[in-house]
């Protein structure tokens, strides 16, 4: 028995209509679409991808072309909280891969993996564009600037209480 196939909801469908609409081209949405996408389904999945094609009337190499070259797409599932720590040169130079290295034996992953409990994902990016905030930590799409191993222990511990049910 195969899996259903993956569907935007009648609300998200409404709200890619209208921003279709703005556009000269159907092709033009493509890229806040697979923000969409991912927010919904966690991830870009072949089957996501082609649900993402055939939504906006492009072809399936069009939308591969745009995952694959823009890295804050995911092609992959990743954990509750998606870690990402810029190792550019301003965030390298004040720790990053020193902070890159402590949060990953810390939950006992490689850069790119996730925990085993789903929660965490530890991934390296380029440039966050908060160099004067380095090094920085986006967790979930908020910035964490000047991060140090201990707030981001303090991070994984609280997160951690919170799914085992305990308070924050």
């Amino acid at each position: 028995m195969s899996a259903e196939a993956p569907r935007f909801s009648d609300a998200r469908l409404a709200e890619i209509r209208e921003l279709v609409a703005r556009y000269p081209a159907p092709r033009s949405a493509l890229l806040p679409v697979l923000h969409m996408a991912q927010e919904d389904f966690g991830w870009l999945s072949p089957e996501v991808q082609q649900m993402v094609a055939d939504v906006l009337g492009v072809s399936l190499m069009h939308v591969r072309e745009v995952v694959t070259f823009y890295t804050m797409f995911r092609e992959q599932p990743c954990g509750r909280y998606l870690m990402e720590v810029c190792t550019n040169a301003s965030c390298m130079l004040n720790g990053a891969n020193e902070l890159v290295r402590h949060m990953c034996d810390r939950l006992g992953i490689k850069v790119g993996e996730t925990t085993p409990d789903g929660l965490f994902t530890v991934a390296e990016v380029e440039c966050a564009g908060a160099c004067g905030g380095a090094p920085v930590v986006q967790i979930n799409n908020e910035y964490h600037e000047c991060a140090t191993p201990e707030q981001m222990d303090a991070f994984i511990d609280e997160k951690r209480r919170e799914a085992e049910g305990g308070a924050a």
